[in-house]
């Protein structure tokens, strides 16, 4: 979406629309190939999520296909509660809106090792994307690739090491209707940048024409732009909107790249109609999953235009018709959606126990300065014993746990994984168990969220 706050929505030209009908069919894919084979060997010794033979995978060789939506996170910064409750419809994905500062307020470091740590805490992969780019050369205020790509170089230090949890979407539809042919080469230019930077992540790149590629820029120059990756771990992404109001050129912009041996997702996409068209969403779920794409339905909440919000104020439970079509709908996320292989056993995700169910209750017991003591109360809400456990949270307020008792606490950015002490491991059906810390704050400290134990998510209160 051009923004969350604007209330222009997806349009190419009116007068260059009627031409597309003609266009998408017969546009020749010049420099659309079978990836290179150098390519393909490098991609198989990278590191988490990444293309191999034109598939993104994970680190295991396993495919991984997103299902998934997008989050305004930049816009609502204290929505947080968003990525547990689209992980709770089924969703194994989330692409979050970042601002890198030039357009709206900048996301700092911490607020995005937040995100991906709750991301983490909630079992979802996270595509993190800078969307003041959006537009460029139509829209003045928006920022450039080169731009973008500085921001994320800025954040290396909380994004090293998070290779099979985040893709860097490097900026959200980085050119508009004007000139798009200018999209290759600064596309290039940007990913060269992270590459020479050392960023070994799957990069995601958005097409011109505001993401929907009406004249075929990224089509046509696609294998170019991959064969500039020296990873090979390069996805592009389509944005699909008015413009894709039939089977036909759907089928044929997402078959082309699926031909050509070369990674392609649906990064953002609308169903309900406007005044530039009506987007043929059934046909774009049917041949993501004819085709074994994936796809990042826009937006979960918070559009000026309200008919493109998934749930209606946030609220899960107020699933709009277009929420209820993603999401329980046929080829919706509910149907299709697969959790990444990466969550198995590690960071709380270990298969739920048979009838198992929690509670968690969360307290401060005393502050002081910058120091606090915490207290967690873990509720065995099941049928049956849990033997063996492991408890995940986020803390939001950059909080830290200096020494714990009652369990084991690692920490990256703000997520928290907990491992049992041997005098806590089993919580009989009705029984709670429970552990205490000491941490370090600053001047804020909300209570963590995002609580799951052993993979499940727990209620709280």
């Amino acid at each position: 979406m051009r923004t969350a706050r604007s209330t222009r929505r997806k349009r190419p030209l009116t007068a260059l629309l009627a031409a597309l009908a003609g266009m998408i069919g017969v546009l020749v894919l010049g420099g659309l190939g079978p990836a290179t084979a150098q390519a393909q060997e490098e991609a198989a010794l990278a590191t988490g999520l990444h293309i191999s033979d034109g598939r993104l995978v994970e680190g295991n060789g396993n495919d991984f296909i997103m299902r998934g939506v997008n989050h305004a996170h930049t816009w609502y910064p204290g929505e947080t509660q968003s990525l547990a409750d689209v992980k709770a419809l089924g969703s194994n994905t989330v692409r979050v809106v970042l601002s890198n500062g030039y357009r709206w307020s900048e996301n700092s470091a911490a607020d995005v090792a937040s995100v991906v740590a709750q991301c983490k805490a909630n079992r979802l992969i996270c595509v993190l994307e800078v969307h003041d780019t959006t537009g460029y050369g139509e829209e003045a205020a928006a920022d450039t690739l080169d731009g973008a790509a500085d921001y994320w170089i800025g954040l290396q230090s909380v994004l090293t090491g998070e290779e099979d949890y985040v893709i860097i979407n490097i900026g959200n539809e980085p050119w508009g209707n004007t000139n798009p042919e200018g999209w290759t080469a600064p596309t290039i230019a940007a990913i060269e940048k992270l590459r020479n930077a050392g960023f070994e992540h799957t990069i995601m790149v958005d097409a011109p024409n505001w993401g929907q590629d009406w004249q075929g820029v990224m089509r046509a120059t696609a294998q170019s732009v991959y064969e500039a990756d020296t990873t090979g771990n390069l996805i592009f992404s389509i944005h699909m909107y008015s413009v894709y109001d039939t089977a036909q050129k759907i089928t044929d912009y997402l078959g082309a790249f699926v031909q050509a041996g070369l990674p392609l997702v649906i990064g953002e996409f609308g169903g309900p109609p406007d005044e530039w068209g009506d987007p043929d969403e059934d046909a774009m779920l049917a041949a993501a999953e004819q085709y074994q794409l994936g796809y990042l339905a826009w937006s979960w909440s918070g559009n000026t235009d309200p008919i493109l919000d998934l749930a209606i104020d946030f609220d899960p439970s107020r699933l709009s018709s277009w929420g209820e079509r993603i999401f329980h709908g046929p080829n919706g996320i509910g149907e299709t959606a697969v959790e990444a292989t990466i969550f198995d056993g590690e960071g709380g995700g270990e298969e739920p126990q048979p009838n198992a169910g929690c509670a968690v209750a969360y307290r401060v017991v005393g502050e002081w300065g910058g120091g606090f003591q915490g207290e967690i109360v873990i509720r065995n809400t099941g049928t049956g014993t849990i033997d063996g456990w492991t408890l995940a949270f986020v803390f939001p307020s950059g909080q830290t746990v200096s020494s714990m008792w009652g369990g084991t606490a690692t920490q990256s950015g703000g997520g928290v994984s907990v491992a049992p002490a041997a005098y806590t491991a089993s919580i009989p059906a009705g029984g709670t168990v429970t552990v205490g810390f000491l941490g370090s704050k600053g001047s804020a400290n909300a209570a963590p969220s995002g609580f799951t134990l052993s993979g499940a998510a727990c209620t709280t209160g």
